[in-house]
């Protein structure tokens, strides 16, 4: 009898209301393929959906997960392109805390053999928010100077691999026990945004002309500021709000969120006169979208296959552990990508330890 899974946010509330749940294997639906889920990614929107701050989340009882790397165990009699056995990597926009996933095949794609699953579950979420933030939106050039916010997390290193693989140059920001390492991916400048002013610094860097893109997860109350630093045709680009949560979910936190966004003002006539583009980025509203997404996780995986770039993988939890693991990302302990290991629930696979 197999064994299925979930790992189930029960209430909204702190990572303990995360808890396993057992449950029957999906029913596969017309183009749909049936996944043994080896790896699921974790995301900062998975820890606002917990808090109840993210309104695309299915209410509670729920289970999340955008992203999953596994083995195909069946498909729907009109699917051809997949078999039984094959391993792939998958965005499930929710449900993909769960041992068994059943996905449309269209969201699903075959690994090449040097692929492992571990690096597959770990570049459909933040890959490609990085690859349609820079290329897509941001029109990114070699040559161009960029600033990357939060550059030791998931999309922060990608953004700054998928930079460096374009020609970029690149600022970025993070706390100082990650500088080292960021340097490594290729930024050449890394600004502390616990102890430095980044405006003064960029512009000093810049030597005072700015840049051409920035990318920033904060929230409202970063985002004037990250304006400030932009080139003549220079454009921000908003996808998060990570600086405006705090580590549960409270009323001080919504009102502060309301009203920084409510007193954030790009006016019109302002950004004619300073030839700057104000853009904002959401991945999970992209599904009618879904041939950019498709084309641009088509490159990636090229990319992937061709040894061009390698996603950061911090830390591998055991799927009961997914409380932890957001407690993780939530401290900002992370560099790089965090995943949950469903494994254990195979027979015959060996199973990573991988406790803090």
């Amino acid at each position: 009898m197999i064994e299925v899974r979930q790992m189930t946010i029960t209430a909204h509330g702190g990572p303990e209301v995360l808890r396993e749940v057992e449950t029957s294997l999906p029913e596969i639906q017309a183009g749909e393929v049936l996944v043994r889920t080896h790896f699921a990614g974790v995301n900062f929107s998975d820890i606002m959906a917990r808090q109840g701050l993210y309104p695309d989340a299915p209410p509670p009882p729920c289970v999340v997960g955008y992203e999953i790397s596994g083995v195909v165990l069946a498909t729907a009699d009109d699917v051809q392109e997949f078999q039984k056995g094959d391993s792939v990597m998958a965005l499930t926009r929710f449900g993909g805390y769960a041992s068994h996933v059943s996905v449309p095949s269209r969201q699903v794609r075959k690994l090449p053999a040097n692929v492992s699953l571990e690096e597959a579950a770990a570049v459909p979420v933040a890959f490609l928010t990085a690859h349609l933030m820079l290329f897509r939106l941001g029109g990114l050039q070699p040559g161009d100077t960029i600033l990357v916010h939060n550059a030791g997390g998931g999309v922060g290193s990608a953004l700054v691999k998928l930079a460096r693989l374009k020609g970029a140059h690149v600022i970025a920001t993070a706390s100082r026990s990650k500088h080292e390492r960021i340097r490594d991916l290729g930024a050449r400048q890394v600004i502390d945004y616990n102890q430095e002013d980044f405006v003064m610094e960029v512009m000093r860097e810049t030597g005072g002309q700015g840049v051409d893109l920035v990318l920033d997860a904060g929230g409202p109350g970063r985002f004037a500021r990250s304006a400030k630093v932009l080139a003549p045709l220079g454009k921000l680009v908003m996808y998060g709000i990570q600086e405006s949560i705090s580590g549960r979910r409270n009323i001080s936190d919504l009102i502060g969120l309301g009203w920084n966004n409510w007193r954030l003002k790009f006016r019109p006539l302002a950004l004619m006169n300073r030839n700057m583009g104000a853009i904002g980025f959401n991945l999970g509203h992209l599904w009618r979208r879904q041939d950019q997404v498709e084309m641009a996780l088509d490159e990636l995986l090229k990319w992937l296959a061709e040894g061009k770039f390698k996603p950061e993988i911090d830390h591998i939890f055991t799927y009961v552990r997914a409380g932890d693991a957001h407690r993780y990302i939530q401290n900002r302990q992370n560099f790089g990508k965090v995943l949950l290991d469903f494994r254990a629930l195979t027979p015959g696979e060996a199973h990573i330890s991988a406790e803090v």
